[in-house]
C-alpha cells in the first residue's frame, strides 16, 4: 500500500445537528468544502469528536453518506465504526465499504471485554468484514510494542490513530512490525512534536475543524520541507485556541467555536451539559479578544 497518498492532516469531523436534533447534512457539506479549501487531506467521521457513540446506527450511516457525497473523492474518508456491540461495528464497516469510504477505524471494545483478547477478537471481526484498510484507534491507551505488534497481523489492519503522547512507544512498535503501516497522531496540541519525532504521516484532530489551514501547513512544513522551526508559530496559535477550548471541560464549547466561524453545528448531545446563549456570548467575547479565529456572523 502507498501510504504517501494518505499523508497529511485530517479533521475529526464534528457531527452537526439541525434545530430539531437531526443530522444536518447540508452543514456536513459546508464543513467538507471549508476544510478541503484549507488544505486538509480528509476526514475522520463519527469518532470521539463526531460523537459517534452518541448517534444511532442509522444516524452514523446518514453522516458518513453525507460526508462521502460532499467529498466527491477529493479527500480521504476514514469511517470510525467503533461500537459497544462487535456486530454493530461489523455492520457499520460493511456500510462504509458500500458507501465509498477509504478506510475504517475503531476504538477498542467499549465497556465489555476490555482485555487484549477482546480487542483482538473485536478488531479481527471488523477488519475481516471488508477489504478496506483498517486503522486502530488508540484513544488515550498505552501502546505496548511487543503485545500490540500482534494486532498488525490481522488481515487489513495496517494503521493506527494514536491519541497519546508516548511517541517512543510508537517508535518501538514500528521496529517490531513486519511491514510499514500508517500512523496518524491524535494529539492536536503536540502535532509538531509527533511529526518531528518521526514515524507519523500526519494527524487527526478536533481543532482541525477550526484551523484547517494551520494543521495542513504544519504537515507541509514538517513532513515536506523538514522545517520544524517554521511550524512552531502555527502550533502556538493552535494551542491558544485549544487552551480556550479545554478551559470549559465540555466539548459543546468546541462545537460553538464552529458557530463563531460561521459553521453552526449546534452543541453536543447528552451527557454533555447544554450551553446557554449567555455562555456562548461570553465564549465569543473571549474568541474576539484572542483574535485567532475569524468571526463570521
Amino acid at each position: 500500500m502507498d501510504y504517501e497518498e494518505m499523508k497529511g492532516a485530517y479533521s475529526a469531523l464534528f457531527t452537526p445537528y439541525t434545530k430539531d436534533n437531526r443530522i444536518n447534512t447540508e452543514m456536513v457539506g459546508r464543513m467538507v468544502e471549508h476544510q478541503l479549501a484549507g488544505g486538509l487531506r480528509g476526514f475522520f467521521v463519527a469518532g470521539s469528536t463526531g460523537e459517534g457513540l452518541l448517534l444511532t446506527l442509522e444516524e452514523r450511516k446518514v453522516l458518513l453518506e453525507a460526508a462521502v457525497k460532499a467529498n466527491r473523492g477529493r479527500g480521504k474518508v476514514i469511517a470510525h465504526v467503533g461500537a459497544v456491540r462487535t456486530e454493530d461495528s461489523v455492520a457499520l464497516a460493511r456500510h462504509a465499504a458500500d458507501t465509498g469510504a477509504d478506510w475504517v477505524s475503531s476504538v477498542p471494545p467499549v465497556y465489555f471485554a476490555q482485555t487484549f483478547e477482546g480487542t483482538l477478537y473485536h478488531y479481527r471481526q471488523i477488519a475481516e468484514a471488508t477489504d478496506l484498510p483498517f486503522m486502530v484507534y488508540a484513544f488515550n491507551t498505552t501502546v505496548e510494542p511487543e503485545r500490540d505488534a500482534q494486532l498488525f497481523k490481522i488481515r487489513n489492519l495496517t494503521g493506527m490513530k494514536f491519541t497519546n503522547s508516548n511517541y517512543y512507544s510508537i517508535q518501538q512498535l514500528q521496529l517490531k512490525l513486519d511491514a510499514p503501516a500508517l500512523f496518524l497522531s491524535g494529539k492536536d496540541e503536540l502535532m509538531v512534536a509527533a511529526l518531528a519525532m518521526g514515524g507519523f504521516q500526519g494527524g487527526i484532530g478536533t481543532t482541525y475543524n477550526l484551523l484547517p489551514g494551520h494543521f495542513a501547513e504544519i504537515c507541509r512544513r514538517v513532513l515536506d520541507a523538514n522545517d520544524v522551526a517554521a511550524a512552531r508559530p502555527l502550533q502556538a496559535e493552535a494551542n491558544a485556541v485549544i487552551a480556550l477550548m479545554l478551559k470549559y471541560g465540555n466539548m459543546s464549547y468546541a462545537k460553538l467555536m464552529m458557530r463563531f466561524i460561521g459553521l453552526d453545528c449546534g452543541t453536543c448531545r447528552g451527557p454533555f451539559p447544554p450551553v446557554s446563549e449567555e455562555q456562548y456570548a461570553r465564549l465569543a467575547e473571549e474568541l474576539r479578544a484572542q483574535g485567532i479565529l475569524k468571526e463570521v456572523r
